[in-house]
């Protein structure tokens, strides 16, 4: 269903009977060959650059080379004109049979019309969130966690095995700072007055709760306890699994499950790190040095005394990287550099992981663990998620009633709903900064760019319900209207909408391999566009309209165009994990 790997499968199978006739030489790779829209439309629908490629193993010039795949692409029935251009470009005009066609397709394979193979089945994990559990989720997560669930359903309409997963940052300061905090609203839920919050603790209101309930449970078993050791485990516990609970809920909220949550803490217990060190060690890959001071600010893992480094400049990295300090505790990095050999262990070569724009520098040191941990047979994707400006009217947000510092993901889809924070997520590409007007996402206008291919959708069930009315016996289900006379719809903004259309399968291959889920936004809105702009021409001239009251055969034709655009938003939609409206309110 995808034009252009049929064309693609074509003149591959074109290069290899030449090769069998002895024009050119067997078994010649086809890699480097691209087939694929023009950049100008004016140079047709599809061009491909195979003479260019291959014209120096197969020892022709070529133009020669691309004349005679062109000649040989004529003799098709489907191809209009076949034009050599520039150094050898071939491009193609498809007949407008050729994609009228293509809407019955789209009709019969409903959503699902865009699945394509080309992830061949191959297990893919894509990691997103990832939030430290020390509090509710905020509007910066919110990006993080459309972005990289946006880009799981994509890479599983490819063809990929995909595996959603959580890594839970329980270990460390930051937990036990959490604990003490709980330990405050505990102390607090049975009574005592705690005053304003020290320094250095969490502030939040969310911790209350987490308080009274550790109070429910245990009653005054910790109030007396001399020593924090006594206390801190168990606390600690209760409170990351309270605030993993509230993180689940955060995310059920914006349409998101993740099928793994993996702890920090468990390859501490496990002794993955040390194992992850000693295979390290047996290959001479660490030893005990100091670092130059850094440029700038120092991060958090540096220090001016000897520490057990990871020779990671041997990987593509810029400097080596700490393991352990000089305490002997193990770093937050080497954690990190377990967890991603663990993920490959249990069957992920391919690794996607997103993160926010304050881990850009992690990047090369992660990418440089993964090849050395398993021998360049795992590779490691890094999307980061640039800032998200939450806006009102042209004015920054910032306030929040429940967290107190930062505006929270749940109060967002509270205000806007879940469709609409998913949506306006992905309208730049991650590593954009983003501006979320929150009065924009409510407008109903075109520059609200949810609304408006959601308009598109349920101007389309508009359309079809009118139809129904218009002539009471007409079939409008899928199948029906998939037999319609397509030949009628030759006017070139219908035929501009179906090659739109029929461009779909490509698109969602295109945007899986690139990475890149905001491909589908922007997608979904030229569709829309361009039905709005056919919508208009209906106003203006009659006999353009979708019900044409004296022509039933003709009506069918075009409720078939009007139905495929439907399916083709649907499905883009449910890739970004939006429901199509059917009405407007």
């Amino acid at each position: 269903m995808n034009v252009f790997s049929e064309f693609r499968q074509r003149i591959d199978g074109i290069v290899e009977a030449m090769g069998v006739a002895g024009e050119v030489p067997a078994g010649l790779s086809l890699d480097r060959v691209s087939v694929e829209p023009p950049r100008d439309p004016s140079h047709g629908d599809i061009s491909t650059n195979v003479a260019m490629v291959l014209a120096k193993p197969a020892g022709r010039k070529p133009r020669d080379l691309a004349e005679a795949v062109a000649a040989r692409l004529r003799d098709t029935d489907d191809v209009e004109t076949v034009e050599v251009a520039g150094p050898g470009f071939v491009n193609l005009r498809l007949s407008a049979a050729c994609w009228q066609n293509r809407i019955g397709e789209i009709l019969h394979a409903g959503t699902n019309f865009g699945d394509t193979d080309i992830g061949g089945g191959r297990p893919i994990n894509v990691e997103y969130v990832s939030a430290n559990p020390t509090g509710p989720m905020h509007v910066g997560h919110a990006r993080g966690a459309v972005i990289g669930d946006v880009l799981a359903s994509l890479l599983s309409k490819a063809g990929f095995d995909v595996t959603r997963e959580y890594y839970i940052n329980d270990a460390g300061a930051q937990v036990d700072v959490l604990a003490r905090s709980a330990y405050l609203r505990y102390r607090e839920a049975l009574g005592e007055d705690i005053g304003p919050i020290p320094e250095g603790l969490y502030p939040g209101d969310y911790l209350v709760n987490v308080g009274k309930a550790l109070a429910a449970r245990d009653g005054d078993k910790w109030l007396a306890a001399p020593d924090e050791t006594e206390w801190l485990p168990t606390v600690r516990d209760f409170t990351i699994s309270a605030m993993m609970e509230l993180i689940r809920e955060d995310l059920a909220a914006l349409g998101i499950e993740h099928a793994v949550f993996r702890s920090e803490r468990t390859l501490h217990d496990e002794k993955l790190i040390d194992d992850v060190v000693a295979a390290l060690e047996k290959r001479d890959l660490v030893y005990w040095g100091t670092l130059e001071p850094p440029k700038g600010q120092k991060p958090e893992d540096w220090e001016e005394r000897e520490q057990y480094l990871f020779r990671s400049t041997g990987f593509g990295d810029d400097i080596d990287r700490p393991l352990k300090k000089s305490d002997g505790s193990w770093t937050y990095f080497a954690a990190d550099v377990a967890y991603h050999l663990d993920k490959f262990r249990r069957g992920f070569p391919e690794m996607v992981d997103v993160w926010g724009a304050d881990h850009k520098g992690y990047i090369k040191r992660m990418q440089a663990a993964v090849t050395a941990t398993t021998d360049g047979k795992g590779t490691l994707d890094v999307r980061i998620c640039n800032l998200v400006n939450l806006m009102e009217d042209g004015r920054p947000v910032t306030m929040s009633k429940r967290a107190g510092t930062f505006v929270t993901l749940r109060e967002v889809v509270d205000e806007v709903g879940r469709d609409v924070v998913r949506f306006m997520m992905l309208t730049r590409g991650n590593d954009a900064a983003l501006d979320f007007d929150l009065k924009l996402a409510l407008e109903q206008s075109r520059e609200n760019p949810v609304f408006y291919v959601q308009y598109a959708h349920a101007r389309a069930c508009s359309v079809l319900r009118n139809a129904h009315e218009a002539f009471p016996g007409l079939a409008i289900d899928d199948s029906s209207l998939a037999t319609a006379d397509m030949s009628v719809l030759n006017d070139e903004a219908e035929l501009g909408l179906i090659r739109m259309l029929a461009g779909w399968p490509r698109q969602v291959e295109a945007a899986a391999l690139a990475r890149e889920p905001h491909r589908v936004a922007y997608f979904l809105q030229e569709i829309a566009a361009a039905f709005h702009g056919l919508w208009n021409r209906g106003n203006d001239n009659e006999g353009l309209r979708f019900i044409v009251s004296d022509d039933e055969s003709l009506t069918r034709s075009r409720l078939a165009l009007v139905r495929a655009m439907s399916v083709v938003i649907a499905s883009g939609l449910a890739v970004m994990g939006v429901t199509p409206v059917e009405e407007m309110r």
